[in-house]
């Protein structure tokens, strides 16, 4: 560095006030950025102390409640092809039910379902299931009913006519009077 003749003041200060006020600013600006220095050092360790204390405790569980267990029926009405009663089980989907009904019509609007879920003391009109007239998959809809006994009733229906009264169910082979009671009420014949 060079000097211009005053001890201590570099050549590009012209006298030495300015050197002075050039090294009161350079002082004052060391001072602030030591002060920063020392804030930015105590905010990180009293971070870094907050952090090491904070107590993470036992980990949150979310846990859902089991779903219930029940067993049903459904009753499908309005743009499907075959409306009616229709066993329900706990994993049983609303998609599985209407599949179950036949599906939709065309001209079904999906965005507008309606579901009643009746109270224990109200009573309920069942649509039926005419065991004259009824497809496989509508028979084995009914309680107990599988698909072996919904084709032996349509082999019986084929073999002997139609079905006079309900209790002639009875007459087709795998269907008990304990089956009988179990469907009685959700069958019917017509003529």
């Amino acid at each position: 560095m060079h000097f211009n003749g005053q001890l201590g003041c570099p050549f590009f200060y012209p006298n030495i006030a300015d050197w002075e006020a050039y090294m009161t600013a350079d002082k004052l600006s060391r001072f602030w950025l030591l002060v920063a220095s020392y804030l930015i050092v105590i905010v990180f360790i009293s971070s870094f102390i907050i952090w090491k204390r904070y107590d993470k405790g036992t980990p949150l569980e979310i846990s859902y409640p089991p779903s219930p267990v029940f067993q049903g029926e459904l009753y499908l009405d309005g743009a499907v092809i075959h409306p009616g009663t229709y066993p329900l089980k706990s994993d049983d989907s609303l998609y599985m039910m209407i599949q179950a009904s036949g599906g939709t019509t065309p001209n079904a609007d999906l965005s507008r379902l309606h579901l009643h879920i009746p109270a224990i003391e109200e009573t309920q009109t069942v649509q039926k299931v005419d065991i004259n007239r009824a497809e496989e998959w509508l028979l084995i809809a009914l309680p107990d009913i599988g698909e072996t006994r919904a084709q032996a009733i349509i082999q019986y229906r084929q073999q002997n006519g139609r079905f006079r009264n309900i209790e002639e169910i009875t007459l087709v082979p795998g269907i008990s009077d304990s089956t009988y009671l179990k469907i009685k009420d959700f069958i019917t014949v017509t003529e």
